[in-house]
């Protein structure tokens, strides 16, 4: 993936979502990219995080100058030695995100055969000893990890580093490494045992399953106002922590009379970047020439030529709702009015449903039973619009963290038969 960002503001965006999303602190972290003659762009030393601008990245030239009006990060011969042992490597990002750092503490590394496209993503991970930060041991240490061929490497007692053709890619390993370690960590707070992928399965969630297209014609006013629609709440999701960079399909239904048309999330474009334009329009199964639209499009396309009512569709892996699908653990929405009133009962899928029988999926959802859970494929839910379908999707996963946390307290107490049985006829009166 090219980028025109000048390496200074490529640092400065990746640092501000780091930051902006807890995955490091004020004095910690740093990242970096090599351009092609040697020279490396990084964080400066103790320069606060939260507040870096263009002038405090510092350009270390190939010779060993130093250009800046901060010294480099402490953290430079690390960078150093993993570019020297990766050629390919142009872009490093090391910091001390909660999840992670909880796996270094234990001497763990995140299995990320958690989901398909977090193994697609992230790959194996590997381990480095503890060195002294900002020593050349250290740097040897962690690059050791780096020339076994590992992308992602948790540091032990110490954090994280990845690293990337480009500092995009080593951005997008790093959330979804993240994403991983903490989907895990909530996992076993269920008390269950967490499954992963076999190499199989791996193999299914990775195909690339081929939609026939259709030329592209100028959209008219409502296509425009949907996209812009859904684009919004696209970038919300990811905002809301309920979508990551690598994940998260989200598709809305054009309206009647338009045949089974829906505009949806493309494959392999950063959520939180997501423009207007990158949404691809579907229709009877084909998509818009020069498209390249998720791979839950047939499962969405079915779903829609089941359920006429349905107009919105999101595919995520909101990290309390997914640990219970890691784990087959029964998501109880009798928790508050709100959570059974918005959700309702949660149907479950198998794995390879999502892609092998997308029809028989889709028969699964019922106005009662609006969304699922799928066996490491985190949650599906619908919604007769963009909004309904996105408020489940919230407070499904709001339902989830209060279950996870009020197990520090005690059992769960569901609301009793006779309270559900209020809650349906005040706002199901004719069985909706």
């Amino acid at each position: 993936m090219t980028s025109f960002l000048h390496p200074r503001d490529e640092i400065l965006q990746a640092m501000e979502r780091i930051y902006s999303y807890r995955m490091t602190t004020t004095s910690g972290g740093n990242l970096s990219i090599r351009e092609p003659n040697g020279d490396v762009w990084i964080t400066p030393a103790r320069v606060d995080k939260g507040s870096l601008g263009r002038a405090d990245i510092v350009l270390v030239r190939a010779d060993g100058t130093v250009e800046g009006k901060h010294p480099p990060s402490s953290e430079l011969p690390l960078h150093r030695a993993i570019y020297q042992a990766r050629p390919g490597v142009h872009g490093i990002v090391h910091a001390h995100p909660v999840a992670l750092v909880a796996f270094s503490l234990a001497h763990l590394v995140p299995n990320t055969r958690l989901f398909h496209q977090a193994w697609h993503v992230c790959g194996e991970p590997g381990f480095a000893p503890y060195a002294l930060p900002g020593t050349a041991a250290l740097g040897a240490s962690v690059a050791g990890a780096f020339s076994q061929g590992h992308d992602c490497v948790i540091l032990e007692n110490h954090g994280v580093v990845t690293a990337g053709e480009n500092l995009q890619q080593a951005f997008r390993r790093f959330e979804t490494f993240e994403f991983t370690g903490k989907t895990i960590i909530k996992a076993r707070l269920l008390g269950r045992e967490v499954r992963y992928l076999t190499d199989a399965e791996i193999e299914l969630g990775a195909a690339r399953r081929g939609v026939p297209s259709f030329p592209r014609s100028e959209p008219g006013s409502a296509e425009k106002e949907l996209r812009g629609h859904l684009r919004n709440f696209v970038h919300r999701a990811y905002r809301q922590r309920l979508f990551i960079s690598t994940q998260g399909s989200f598709s809305a239904r054009l309206a009647q009379g338009t045949g089974n048309s829906f505009v949806m999330t493309p494959s392999q474009v950063d959520r939180e970047r997501l423009a207007t334009e990158d949404l691809a329009l579907v229709v009877e199964g084909k998509a818009e020439a020069g498209s390249t639209p998720s791979r839950a499009t047939a499962l969405h396309d079915a779903i829609y030529r089941r359920h006429p009512k349905v107009g919105a569709i999101i595919n995520a892996y909101p990290v309390n709702a997914t640990a219970f699908s890691v784990t087959g653990t029964e998501v109880e929405t009798r928790t508050i009015p709100e959570s059974y009133v918005v959700v309702r009962s949660l149907g479950t899928a198998n794995y390879a449903m999502q892609f092998e029988d997308p029809n028989a999926l889709a028969a699964l959802i019922s106005p009662a039973q609006p969304a699922l859970i799928v066996a490491n494929g985190g949650v599906l839910v619908t919604g007769r619009d963009v909004l309904e379908a996105y408020d489940r999707l919230e407070v499904l996963e709001s339902t989830a963290e209060a279950i996870i946390n009020s197990r520090a307290l005690g059992p769960m107490a569901p609301m009793p038969d006779d309270v559900i049985r209020d809650l349906e006829a005040a706002f199901f009166p004719a069985g909706y």
